[in-house]
This record gives structure tokens, sequence and C-alpha cells, in this order.
């Protein structure tokens, strides 16, 4: 999400984590430091909603009851409750949970798997040369898709380019499928688009990890849901939201800096290549209901990725 949506010093957005399946209410804080926390937005005394509204605010108050909290979520002061025993308590304060700012965007997490550093590292290493903070958010070319498939199949199917030379026939002619690279990290990984003819690719600097080559795109997956598409156009952020074991959701946030390069390279098309992606998921989906398909070998060179998310996603399922 966008720092812009806090525009002041102690200002307060709240927002709703995932409406439909998390159903998780936070508020974004931006304190007189201009420092930005992520708060539970729900009152610790009958789990009313704190904050409606966005705006300017010196304190947080449950108009419920009257709980007030500082705009670091401590417990400040509630009516009728003088005679209360072991009161406050640490639980009376507001939930802080974990935050991470990158280059004009921030992240929360309701439960911190990870350190996210871990991941902004990474994206520094190759993107980071990149104004991301002057990218302007464009809701002209941001949608979303309704799929009919179960969330991971629609990871598995981003998470290699086996299948571009047979599904996008135009990605296809603006890639390099020789040179199509996979990269993996601990909690992501990135595969790399190298131009078929050159055309559209990124101004490199000298020094970056890939000075020289004519890099078309560069496609990151955070674990579990989170797709982070790089283009010389700009940024399209791909977050998938299991509906259903059945449907997915996935919200396409598109971010431009040169919008004349909009048409062309790996980066067009996204809406062709996205519904042609759902025809195959979906189509997968329905197979995976065959009481004869057991399991598929993976492609030692192709479907690296995939199998890097699946042992991510059983390992953090036998954990929980």
């Amino acid at each position: 999400m966008e720092k812009d949506l806090l525009p002041f010093s102690e200002s307060v957005f709240p927002l709703t984590l995932f409406d439909g399946y998390l159903d998780e209410p936070i508020v974004l804080v931006k304190n007189a430091k201009d420092e930005i926390i992520t708060l539970s937005n729900v009152c610790t005394h009958r789990a009313n909603i704190v904050v409606e509204h966005a705006g300017r605010q010196k304190q947080l108050a449950c108009m419920y009851h009257g709980r007030r909290y500082n705009l670091d979520g401590t417990f400040k002061m509630m009516p009728e409750f003088s005679e209360a025993k072991n009161f406050p308590r640490p639980c009376d304060d507001l939930h802080l949970f974990s935050s991470s700012l990158f280059k004009g965007h921030l992240f929360s997490s309701l439960d911190k798997a990870f350190d996210f550093e871990k991941v902004t590292n990474v994206l520094q290493e190759r993107i980071g040369f990149l104004p991301l903070e002057d990218f302007k958010l464009d809701e002209t070319i941001s949608k979303d898709y309704l799929i009919n498939c179960n969330w991971a199949l629609y990871c598995d199917n981003y998470l290699e380019g086996f299948h571009i030379p047979f599904v996008h026939p135009d990605l296809n002619d603006a890639l390099d499928y020789g040179s199509y690279e996979t990269v993996l990290y601990d909690y992501c990984n990135l595969q790399i688009g190298y131009s078929s003819g050159g055309e559209e690719v990124f101004d490199l600097p000298e020094g970056h990890p890939d000075f020289g080559k004519q890099v078309g795109a560069y496609y990151y997956w955070i674990f579990p849901n989170m797709m982070f598409n790089f283009y010389p156009w700009g940024l399209s952020i791909n977050i998938v939201k299991p509906v259903s074991i059945n449907r997915t959701r996935v919200s396409f946030v598109s971010y431009v800096y040169d919008e004349s390069k909009l048409s062309a390279g790996a980066g067009a098309l996204l809406d062709k290549v996205e519904r042609e992606d759902e025809y195959v998921v979906e189509g997968v989906h329905k197979g995976l209901k065959s009481r004869f398909y057991k399991a598929g070998r993976f492609s030692p060179t192709k479907e690296r990725g995939v199998h890097h998310f699946q042992r991510l996603l059983l390992r953090f399922l036998k954990e929980n």
C-alpha cells in the first residue's frame, strides 16, 4: 500500500486487510515524527472499530464507551474503570503489527513469519536504481480478475516461463525464451525476461548485476501471494486473494513511470496475457479433480520456481 495514504503527520487511515477473506481491521498511523505504524483497529474493551474515517487525529478514541489510545496504540484512559483491579494491562493496548517501508510502499504482516528486509534487499539489488517514489498509481489500467481455480494454482503458473511459448504468443515474441532465467531466494524468487529484439528494455546503470544485457522485465514473487512485475514503463503489482477453495481474486495494481512505453515489449497487453493464463489454470483446476492424476515431475531447468513455492507452502503448513 502507498504511504501517500497518510499525507500529514498525526494522521490515520483505516482499512480491512483482505476484505472478504482475512477480514482483519487495521489502521495505519503516522505520528509527529512522520513514522508509520500498523495497529489493530479493534477496541480492546468490547471489540468496536476504533477509527472509522481517515484524517488527522491527536489520539485514537472508541466512540462506543470512550476508551482512548495514544497514537502508538498504548492505552491512554477509560471512563468508569477507576475501581477495576490490575488495570490497565498490556493486553489493553492496541496490537502493533510488523511493518516495513520500501521506496514509498508500506508492507505489514499480521503474523511475521520472516524478516521482510530479506525481501527488500533482494529487490534493491536489481531495481534499486528505479525511482519508485515517482511512479504514479494508474487506476485506469488497474483491475481485479475473478478466476475459477485454487489460489495456489495461479501462483504455480506465474512461477515458470515454461508455458510462455505454448500459451502466450505475443509475450513469446517479445521475450527470448532460451535465455529466460529463474533466481531463487529464501522467501521470494525472480524471473528475468530478456528481450528478443532489444526494444523496450531497462537502461541499466554501470555496476548493475545485469549491466549490458537486454532486460525487458523483472518478475518478482514474494511468498506466498504477491508479485511485483517491473517493466520499462513502470510496475504492475499482483495480489492473489483466495475467495474459496475453487475461486481466486487477483488484483492488478499498476504504477506508471513512462506511459510512452506502455504499448510495447513484455509489459504490453497485460490483460490479454492474464486471460490466457486464466484459461490454462482453470483447466488445471478441473484436471486435478481426476481420480487418475497423481503428480507430475518438475522440469529441473524450467520449473524450479514452482518447486520452490510448493516446498515453502508445505513447510509453513507443517509448522502451523
